[in-house]
């Protein structure tokens, strides 16, 4: 985790979070803060306490969501109950399921990730504007990565928080296509969004912010050019989705005997359903294939029976 160097409005502080957690943004002001994302549950005290040391005492006013996946959303719980009158926006599409708490629609289940049960007090719609840390924002939907994000814009500075519909090199898995749903045109429509609100200054959901139309052009060609390949060989983002998968888990667990990961991933509905979409092999051999490819990138290595996050 690291405060990033590029330069922001007065009342935006960004931390970098790594790739468990989503970064966090706390739009501070004297009316209130808000804040933007709240990382994995297993890294809530470390949220709380940046969010504590940023506020020095001041209660938090509100917390918004990008969208309801658990690296962006997992310190919910634990904020909600540190700042007991703390008001929760999520994007519209899953507020149902988070009212019922249904992790098999908000996808926890199928990751095999972990999301303690949070609770909201309204939604982010798409053309509302908000006054946030002195500065007005306005909601963007931004289908693709996940099919209820949002995006937040401020068009006076050209800052933009773009949650895993753009990143500095790429943007988020396609997690609709994991399910058959096609979701690569959405992609597309998004940073054809982006491109036509021209922001100056883009804040991703994991990576350093970027900024300078330069960087931002840079960034969507990268994206674009991306989204051009899983769109002409759809097995190679599924591939890459699983491989994620992993990663994400190995990020959480640091390090794990090898027959505790293959019984995680064996029964995790997701890969399970990749296997059988990619593979003739039977599922453990095609687990170790992709650790294989983990370790040969750098991501993993692997010591007398344990699986390593590097």
């Amino acid at each position: 985790m690291r405060d990033d160097a590029t330069p922001l409005p007065a009342g935006i502080q960004v931390w970098e979070r790594g790739w468990l957690s989503a970064n966090n943004i706390l739009l501070d002001a004297p009316d209130g803060a808000t804040l933007i994302d709240s990382g994995y549950g297993s890294h809530a005290s470390q949220t709380l306490a940046l969010v504590s040391r940023a506020l020095q005492g001041r209660p938090l006013r509100r917390l918004f969501n990008t969208h309801l996946h658990s690296d962006h959303c997992g310190g919910n719980a634990a904020l909600q109950q540190h700042y007991p009158a703390l008001q929760t926006w999520i994007p519209p599409g899953h507020a149902a399921a988070v009212a019922a708490w249904d992790e098999a629609t908000l996808t926890y289940l199928a990751t095999g990730q972990d999301c303690p049960r949070f609770r909201h007090d309204g939604v982010l719609l798409a053309g509302s504007t908000w006054e946030l840390g002195g500065l007005t924002w306005s909601i963007h939907a931004a289908p693709g990565h996940d099919p209820h994000a949002v995006l937040l814009f401020e068009p006076t500075h050209g800052v933009l928080i773009a949650g895993d519909a753009l990143w500095e090199n790429g943007f988020g898995v396609v997690f609709p296509e994991l399910d058959g749903v096609g979701a690569f045109a959405e992609v597309g429509q998004t940073l054809e969004l982006i491109e036509q609100l021209a922001p100056v200054c883009v804040i991703p959901g994991h990576g350093r912010p970027f900024s300078g139309t330069d960087a931002v052009a840079q960034a969507l060609g990268r994206a674009r050019s991306r989204l051009q390949q899983f769109c002409d060989a759809p097995q190679k983002h599924l591939r890459y989705a699983s491989k994620v998968l992993l990663k994400f888990k190995l990020l959480q667990w640091q390090r794990v005997p090898e027959a505790s990961f293959r019984a995680w991933a064996k029964q995790t509905p997701y890969l399970v359903q990749q296997h059988r979409q990619l593979s003739a092999q039977d599922m453990d051999a095609w687990i170790t294939e992709l650790v294989q490819e983990l370790v040969a990138s750098g991501a993993a290595r692997l010591e007398s029976g344990w699986i390593v996050n590097t």
